[in-house]
C-alpha cells in the first residue's frame, strides 16, 4: 500500500501482545495482581458397616406368566361354573354374616402379638435411705400420666399425735437410663408427713399432696426453685384433721381441673388452683354430719362428734357427679358433687357455705374403712376393703355387699381393681403380702400373693400403672416402694370377661 509504512511493535502487557499501525497507535494500560490463601485443611475418614445384605428379584418373562390382568376397559372372562357356585352360596354366606354381626362371643378379646410372660417378679426396690433412717413410711403413691415416673410419700400411719416430722415426696424415672433404685431423681422436703399423693391427669409435673397438718399443696416438679406451685397454708379453710385423700376431679370451666381433698375431720374440700398468687383457694365444701347421713342403726349408736370422719374416698369414672366416702365408723357413702342441701354444721369461719352431700348408706363394716375403688368395667360396681380383713364387691343398687372375700386375717389398707381385667383387683395386707384375686375362678382363693419381703411390715397403698399394664406399685411401711412385673395371665383380658362381670353384678343383685 502505497504511502503507508506498516510497521510491526510488540508492545508486552502482562502475557498479550498487541499489532497495530504506527499512525494508529493506542494507549494501553495494564494490570497484574495477585494473592495468597491460607492453608486449606483436608481430612479423610472411612467408616465400615456392619452389616451388609444384597437382595435381588428376578420377574419371570411375560409369556411365561401364569395370571395376568385383563387391559384396561375389557372384563376378565370368568372360570366356568363361578357364576352359578356364587349364587348356590350367596344366602348361606349372607346368612352366616348376619349371625356373626349379633355374637359376642369375642367382645372384650384383644389380639396380643406380644411375648406371653407367665412370671411374676419384682423388677424394681425403690428406697430413700435417708427417709427409712428416719423410720418413715410410705403413706400413698402414685403414677405419672405418662406412665414413666412414681412418686411417693412418707409419713406414718401408726402415729396417731399430731407429729411435726419433716418427711418427703421422693419419684422415680423408670425409664432414665442407669436408674438408682436407692437413688431418686427428686427429693421435695415437706415439713409435715405426707399421708395422700395425685398426679394430675395431663400435666405430668403437677403433684397434689395433703399432709398430716390439714394443709393441701401442689408441686410443680418443672420449676427449678420453688417447687411449690400453691397451697392452702393453715388458715380458716382448711382441714383441721390428717388429710388421707387428695384426687384431681374436673372443675366448672372447661378443661379446667381442682384438687380434691377429704379429711377425718368430715369435711370434703375443692380447691381452683391460683398459680400466680400461689395459693389454692376454697370454691365448694362438703361436710358429712350424722343426723344428715341417710338412716342406719351404726350411727344411731356411735356417739362423740357429730362428723362423720373420711378416711378414703373413691370417684365414679361413669358418672363425675359421683363419689364415696369410707369413714371411720365403718360406713360407707354414697355421694354427690350437686347436692344442694345445706350441712348442719355450725360456722367454723370457711368462705363457702358448706352441704351435705351423702344420698345413701351401704351397710356398715366393723371398723374404719381403708380403701374404696370403682369399677373401670361396670359403671355400679366398687370394692371396699378396712380392718375386718375382707374384700366386699358392692352395687350401687343395693346396701348389701354382692359378695366378700376373705383377704387376710390383719387389716387390709389398699385396694384396687385392674385396668385391664374386668374380674380381677389386688388388695394389700397388714402382713406384708399383696392378694391378687380373679373372680372368673371357681375358687375364690388369691389367683397370686405378692410377697414384699418386708418382714410381716403392712403395705399401705399400691397402684397399677396407668399406660404399661404389667407394672404394679407396692408401698410398704419399711420405706420401700416395690415395682412387680405381672404375668400374662394377670393382664389379658380373657374371653367374655365384660359379660361374666355383668352376669355377676345382676345374678347377685336380683
Amino acid at each position: 500500500m502505497r504511502g503507508m509504512r506498516m510497521v510491526l511493535r510488540k508492545k508486552r502487557i502482562g502475557p498479550i501482545v498487541e499489532v497495530f499501525p504506527r499512525k494508529q497507535r493506542l494507549c494501553l494500560l495494564a494490570f497484574q495482581r495477585g494473592c495468597q490463601t491460607r492453608p486449606v485443611h483436608t481430612a479423610e475418614a472411612e467408616i465400615q458397616p456392619l452389616l451388609n445384605a444384597d437382595n435381588g428379584t428376578q420377574t419371570d418373562p411375560q409369556d411365561h406368566l401364569i395370571y395376568q390382568l385383563p387391559p384396561k376397559g375389557e372384563l376378565r372372562p370368568e372360570s366356568p361354573g363361578l357364576r352359578d357356585f356364587l349364587h348356590r352360596v350367596e344366602d348361606m354366606v349372607v346368612k352366616e354374616l348376619a349371625s356373626n354381626a349379633k355374637s359376642h362371643a369375642f367382645d372384650g378379646f384383644d389380639v396380643n402379638w406380644e411375648d406371653q410372660n407367665e412370671t411374676v417378679s419384682c423388677i424394681h426396690c425403690l428406697q430413700h435411705p435417708s427417709a427409712q433412717e428416719k423410720g418413715l413410711q410410705v403413706t400413698s403413691i402414685s403414677w405419672s400420666c405418662t406412665g414413666s415416673v412414681i412418686a411417693c410419700a412418707f409419713g406414718r400411719v401408726d402415729d396417731g399425735d399430731w407429729s411435726t416430722e419433716k418427711s418427703c415426696v421422693c419419684t422415680w424415672n423408670l425409664d432414665r437410663r442407669g436408674l438408682n433404685p436407692k437413688r431418686p431423681d427428686m427429693v421435695i422436703d415437706v415439713a409435715r408427713p405426707v399421708m395422700s399423693l395425685s398426679f394430675h391427669p395431663s400435666q405430668p409435673s403437677l403433684i397434689a399432696g395433703g399432709l398430716y397438718s390439714g394443709e393441701v399443696v401442689v408441686w410443680d416438679t418443672n420449676r427449678t426453685q420453688d417447687l411449690i406451685l400453691a397451697q392452702t397454708g393453715m388458715s380458716t379453710d382448711t382441714h383441721r384433721e390428717p388429710v388421707y385423700q387428695v384426687a384431681w376431679v374436673p372443675g366448672p370451666r372447661r378443661g379446667e381441673m381442682v384438687v380434691l381433698s377429704a379429711g377425718s375431720g368430715g369435711r370434703v374440700l375443692l380447691w381452683t388452683v391460683d398459680s400466680d398468687e400461689g395459693r389454692l383457694v376454697l370454691s365448694a365444701g362438703f361436710a358429712l354430719i350424722r343426723q344428715q347421713v341417710p338412716h342406719n342403726s351404726a350411727l344411731s349408736k356411735n356417739r362423740g362428734s357429730s362428723n362423720v370422719g373420711v378416711t378414703s374416698l373413691a370417684l365414679s369414672p361413669w358418672d363425675l357427679d359421683t363419689f364415696l366416702v369410707g369413714s371411720e365408723s365403718g360406713l360407707v357413702l354414697k355421694c354427690s358433687f350437686s347436692a344442694q342441701t345445706l350441712a348442719a354444721a355450725p360456722p367454723d369461719g370457711e368462705s363457702v357455705t358448706l352441704r351435705a352431700p351423702a344420698q345413701f348408706s351401704f351397710s356398715p363394716r366393723g371398723g374404719p374403712v381403708h380403701s374404696l375403688h370403682c369399677s373401670p368395667f361396670h359403671r355400679n360396681l366398687f370394692v371396699s376393703v378396712g380392718t375386718d380383713g375382707l374384700a366386699h364387691l358392692h352395687s350401687l343398687l343395693q346396701p348389701d355387699p354382692l359378695l366378700s372375700l376373705r383377704v387376710s386375717d390383719s387389716y387390709v389398707f389398699g385396694v384396687r381393681w385392674s385396668p385391664t381385667r374386668p374380674l380381677l383387683f389386688a388388695a394389700a395386707t397388714g402382713q406384708g403380702l399383696v392378694q391378687i384375686f380373679d373372680l372368673g375362678r371357681k375358687s375364690l382363693r388369691p389367683a397370686a400373693t405378692l410377697d414384699q419381703l418386708t418382714g410381716g411390715q403392712p403395705v399401705y397403698c399400691l397402684e397399677f400403672n396407668p399406660r404399661r399394664k404389667d407394672l404394679l406399685a407396692v408401698g410398704n411401711a419399711d420405706g420401700s416402694v416395690n415395682i412387680w412385673h405381672l404375668s400374662t395371665e394377670l393382664t389379658e383380658q380373657g374371653p367374655r370377661e365384660t359379660a361374666k362381670l355383668e352376669q355377676l353384678a345382676n345374678e347377685v343383685a336380683e
